[in-house]
């Protein structure tokens, strides 16, 4: 490969995913952008699961790097991808999602117009007639409309859709792999970022399209280990010397009542009761990893 013609390292961790990681790699395959100008790697986060077989069919397709892992989160896949990627940028996403055909056009454009900044796109359920996938990234909806409300001051993005300069990336020391789950380490990431005196941009034009199925359980479980990396997000921020700000109550009536103004008929209903769910389950993590901390300072001599 042209090190020098490498725009974009597109990197994907994936851990025991093949159909969705194939459905991922589809789509790079149709991107509008030229084949010379991007790179794909994939970090397997499992030295026990092959994915040889899934990304096979895609080898003369793309610029496709495989590197592999033992089990460790996405935190540190990512890390492990960047260390392989020759391009400019570094672009994240998740083997779960799909990306639009001019998904990179528009990413070049913001970075002629913004070449030093984090870059974040905008996600869309790919399963709306899931409840729990649609309550889930409705969840996320609220926090982009929250946080990243003035478009070129956004302060959140997750890191199934963003972008930000390889050198940059580096620099700031990648992700934080005390984060094993695949829950807060993107948030700690843009924290770190916006600290170190970057400027983080919101481009809801740059679109991938997400395909996570949930069920009751595995709802709870998601919003469970958010609250887990909530815990370790705080601590990281105590450590900093850092003074981290209570949410004003409005936040959290604007949030239970956001579904009643974005979904229609009696989904909205169903939607606003998983909003209480989602709450209580990040609640209990948040609760279990603090007892979870308090034990290990215990046992310490």
């Amino acid at each position: 490969m042209n090190k020098a013609k490498t725009v974009f390292s597109i990197i994907v961790p994936t851990y025991n995913r093949p159909e969705k990681l194939a459905a991922c790699l589809q789509s790079f395959v149709e991107l509008e952008y030229p084949r010379d100008r991007f790179q794909v790697i994939v970090v397997n986060d499992s030295t026990e699961i092959s994915v040889e077989t899934a990304i096979f069919p895609f080898q003369n397709q793309l610029n496709l790097t495989l590197l592999t892992q033992p089990n460790s989160g996405p935190a540190t896949a990512r890390n492990t991808g960047s260390s392989a990627a020759v391009g400019k940028f570094l672009v994240f996403a998740d083997d779960d999602c799909t990306v639009v055909a001019d998904w990179l056009q528009n990413l070049e454009k913001r970075f002629v117009e913004t070449p030093d900044c984090l870059i974040g796109g905008r996600t869309l359920n790919a399963l709306p007639d899931n409840i729990y996938s649609t309550a889930s990234q409705q969840l996320i909806d609220y926090l982009y409309s929250y946080y990243n409300a003035i478009g070129d001051r956004a302060q959140f993005f997750t890191s199934n859709n963003f972008a930000l300069p390889a050198e940059a990336f580096q620099k700031i020391g990648g992700f934080d792999t005390t984060f094993a789950l695949a829950a807060g380490e993107d948030r700690e990431f843009c924290f770190r970022w916006l600290n170190s005196g970057g400027r983080a941009i919101y481009a809801p034009e740059v679109t991938v399209y997400h395909s996570h199925a949930l069920t009751l359980r595995k709802f709870w479980q998601q919003q469970f280990n958010y609250g887990r990396g909530a815990f370790l997000f705080g601590q990281i921020i105590s450590k900093s010397g850092t003074q981290g700000k209570m949410q004003h109550p409005s936040f959290y009536l604007n949030l239970l009542t956001y579904p009643f103004f974005h979904t229609a008929g009696i989904q909205k209903l169903l939607i606003a009761a998983l909003f209480l769910v989602s709450q209580a389950g990040i609640a209990a993590g948040l609760f279990w990893e603090k007892n979870v901390f308090v034990e290990k300072l215990d046992e310490l001599p």
